[in-house]
């Protein structure tokens, strides 16, 4: 069922359900004014984490949601964040805040990915817990994350895993058993990690920047700077039939351009800076050299109007009849009171210039978040409104204003070097331990894993001996570890997440185990040493079938085992045989059986000198050097990918092991 509801969402579209976990009102019409009514505390609540918020293409958003399909009456919203993820997390950790300060509502959060949370923690997650068993088990509540167990044989609480539990199960369950179904610490804290930072992060994710802009854009901008979002992704997703309005700029004609200070967010901005564009000469718009100092904000000043004018070409102009005010709302007045509570107003004065300012912001995100008229415009006519609305532009004015401009932020952070990507790649994955080096004190990995300043300092001395440090016995043994460990039709289990690990050992478990792996043919995979704490029924009928068992019985399993063994080796040397008689041999390497030339550091034989043809006898066939196999073929296949991600790469990146970039340019 999950998989059906997955696919009404867009792929960049995060849904978001808020339910009470002892639902209020006995009838609907009490129900939907108590959420209703819980709806505007809410939004008043977490309004001073949302006016200062840039969002890429919807905003956050709440609203009453009677019951259907079984799913109660619950407020809830849904958004598409674009290109920027970083939206879709800080729904989360909004969702965090909502149900720590109203505790009786429990929140659920998915994506098309469906329940991305246990993404972040997918390296704790209990064995029995996938996409097909988690729906309606993952929730938040009180400010921390809960997963509806299943029942054990340690715990009788819980819903099957076979089962999918209803909202109001899920939630009763909370309520009676919260401990239970709070996560574990290492999938808490997972979380906890993604979302560290915030809400500092919101101011830590913009980007201020000088643009030479159009007067009408530097006005729109000054009463709604989140505008800058829709205009940046007219731009970017920009098509031959939009820059056919582009050629008289009616709207915002360039020469009435001056220089203002445009917030964007990080991904805004990038996706402004990084086009490259040539500007129609039938536009006006004319680039000063790129020697000049103020190029890039005339650059930045010419994408952003061809952006603001594209989105104005495609909307008619509004009605000139003014809105009424917020004020004669109902709802405002309750807001307002909501916002002072909330510490909104910072113990401003009321009537000075910061608190207008406020005020001016809550009506804004009061008309596009509370008030329901607002959504029937687009942001082109929003824009077309304020320019109708809004007193004249004072052009002189606006130029005497440019030299009390606030200093633009440095965009340093676009550039990433490959040493930056490294360690960024080792902090998401962890910050595992490097097995690739065989130096593993505290001050080489410091020096490992330090800032990109410092590694630019490093000296051809000093990265020699760095990648002296780095031993290819390493890499050899981790893929051995990585061949032995048990794996299922699932997937592989990597050797560093078992390591990570504390060591627990259950002599009952292991036992259980050794009998069924000994006593019948079958063969386990990696989920069947977890499920036999799971399946005490099973294990229960086990034991009386083990009473019955002769002795002859294990014997005879013994005698097939050693039988298949000498029937696969007995066809491996057929297969050797046959080899011998091609040239494959001849991309190994093999061992030197000169075992003193080893040990005086001898080189090994090339494999067209030592590899045996199909003359010699069978006793003559010299062993491969499987590590050296191994090694080489690692190393060329890092080679070919050219310093970009391919099998190999990934492959060590996932055992944790790191090798230093090929600076042999032969």
């Amino acid at each position: 069922m999950e998989a059906f509801q997955r696919r009404g969402i867009q792929e960049d579209m995060v849904q978001y359900q808020l339910f009470q976990v002892q639902p209020q009102g006995s009838n609907s019409q009490q129900t939907e004014e108590h959420l209703t009514h819980l709806v505007e505390e809410i939004l008043a609540k977490v309004a001073p984490l949302l006016i200062q918020y840039i969002w890429q293409h919807q905003s956050f958003n709440l609203k009453y949601h009677p019951e259907k399909g079984g799913v109660p009456a619950h407020i809830g919203g849904s958004t598409q964040f674009g290109d920027n993820v970083e939206d879709e997390w800080f729904i989360v950790f909004l969702l965090q805040q909502i149900t720590e300060a109203f505790p009786d509502l429990a929140a659920r959060v998915e994506d098309n990915d469906g329940e991305f949370l246990l993404i972040e923690a997918a390296d704790y997650l209990p064995k029995w817990l996938n996409p097909d068993t988690s729906e309606n088990r993952v929730l938040l509540y009180r400010g921390e994350l809960h997963i509806l167990p299943s029942p054990s044989k340690s715990s009788p609480v819980g819903v099957s895993r076979d089962e999918v539990p209803t909202v109001a199960q899920a939630t009763a369950l909370l309520t009676a058993h919260r401990e239970a179904c709070q996560a574990s610490p290492k999938i808490c804290s997972a979380l906890r990690k993604r979302l560290e930072g915030y809400p500092e992060k919101i101011k830590a994710s913009l980007h201020r920047a000088h643009c030479f802009v159009p007067s009408g854009i530097a006005m729109v901008l000054a009463q709604r700077p989140d505008l800058v979002a829709p205009a940046v992704s007219a731009f970017y997703l920009r098509d031959p039939i939009d820059l056919q309005a582009c050629r008289s700029f009616k709207t915002f004609p360039p020469d009435t351009r001056v220089l203002t200070s445009v917030t964007f967010t990080r991904c805004l901005f990038a996706q402004l800076q990084q086009q490259q564009f040539t500007p129609d000469r039938r536009s006006g718009f004319t680039l000063t050299p790129p020697s000049q100092p103020h190029y890039k904000a005339h650059e930045l000043g010419m994408k952003l109007a061809h952006g603001f004018e594209i989105l104005c070409s495609k909307c008619r102009l509004p009605s000139s009849e003014p809105d009424a005010p917020v004020s004669c709302n109902p709802q405002w007045k309750g807001f307002m009171e909501s916002l002072k509570k909330n510490g909104f107003f910072r113990e401003e004065m009321e009537g000075s210039a910061h608190y207008r300012d406020l005020t001016k912001s809550a009506e804004n995100f009061f008309k596009q978040s509370v008030a329901s008229k607002s959504s029937t415009l687009s942001p082109g006519e929003e824009v077309l409104q304020l320019l109708n609305t809004c007193c004249p532009l004072n052009l002189e004015e606006m130029k005497k204003q440019e030299s009390q401009l606030p200093p633009e932020d440095s965009d340093s952070w676009l550039d990433i070097t490959s040493q930056d990507l490294e360690r960024m790649l080792e902090e998401r994955s962890g910050g595992r331990a490097d097995v690739g080096s065989q130096k593993s004190n505290s001050s080489k990995q410091t020096q490992h894993v330090g800032g990109a300043e410092e590694r630019r300092k490093e000296t051809e001395d000093d990265t020699e001996k760095e990648e002296a440090g780095y031993s290819l016995v390493a890499v050899s043994q981790g893929m051995k570890n990585f061949l032995n460990a048990m794996s299922s039709h699932e997937g592989a289990e990597l050797p560093w997440s078992s390591s990570m690990q504390p060591f627990s050992f259950e002599p009952d478990s292991m036992a259980k185990a050794l009998d069924r792996l000994l006593g019948t043919t079958e063969e386990l995979d990696s989920d069947d040493l977890d499920d036999v704490d799971d399946d005490d029924d099973d294990d229960d009928e086990g034991d009386e079938e083990e009473e019955v068992i002769e002795d002859g019985s294990s014997g005879h399993a013994q005698m097939n085992g050693t039988e298949s063994l000498d029937g696969l080796r007995k066809y491996m040397d057929e297969m050797d045989q046959e080899l011998m008689s091609t040239n494959i041999g001849q991309s190994f390497n093999v061992t030197n059986q000169n075992k003193a030339g080893l040990d005086n550091g001898s080189p090994h034989p090339s494999a067209t000198d030592s590899f045996p043809t199909h003359e010699e006898t069978e006793e003559e066939i010299q062993p491969l050097d499987v590590d050296l196999n191994l090694i080489t073929n690692l190393l060329e296949s890092l080679s070919c990918q050219a310093g970009l991600a391919g099998p190999a790469s990934n492959l060590l990146q996932s055992l944790g092991i790191h090798l230093p970039p090929n600076s042999d340019p032969s």
